[in-house]
């Protein structure tokens, strides 16, 4: 469970990280919008793992691994705009953020179900 300063710093990186993503981040993925679903930091704020979704792209990992190789330059760019809020810069590391995909998974297995039952009670109703 995090701390509530852990979750503080997350919510302080979620929203910088945001707005640089907002200005600059067609210079690292053109055509492509970033949203920040989630980070998570270690309790000595060093360490934060971004979680990232990315609209108008075909390849994720691509995309992610893209923004890894920009981690350094990324994370010069928070420091310069969290310097007076914050002792340690963390290191950056982003992940996807498959959310929306286990979504569609849980939905598409929910429907399945639904229909398999609609057609079982339907037989009943014709053996009645």
């Amino acid at each position: 469970m995090e701390s509530k300063r852990q979750q503080k710093f997350a919510g302080l990186l979620q929203e910088e990280l945001a707005a640089i993503f907002q200005r600059e981040g067609a210079a690292y993925l053109p055509n492509t919008l970033v949203t920040i679903t989630k980070v998570r930091v270690s309790p000595d704020l060093a360490v934060a793992k971004v979680y990232l979704s990315f609209l108008n792209t075909n390849n994720t990992s691509l995309s992610v691994a893209t923004v890894n190789s920009h981690a350094s330059e990324i994370r010069y760019k928070l420091g310069s705009r969290i310097r007076h809020q914050a002792r340690v810069i963390p290191t950056l590391s982003f992940f996807v953020d498959d959310t929306n995909e286990y979504v569609e998974h849980m939905d598409k297995i929910f429907d399945k179900i639904a229909k398999e039952r609609k057609d079982t009670d339907e037989e009943d109703n014709e053996q009645s």
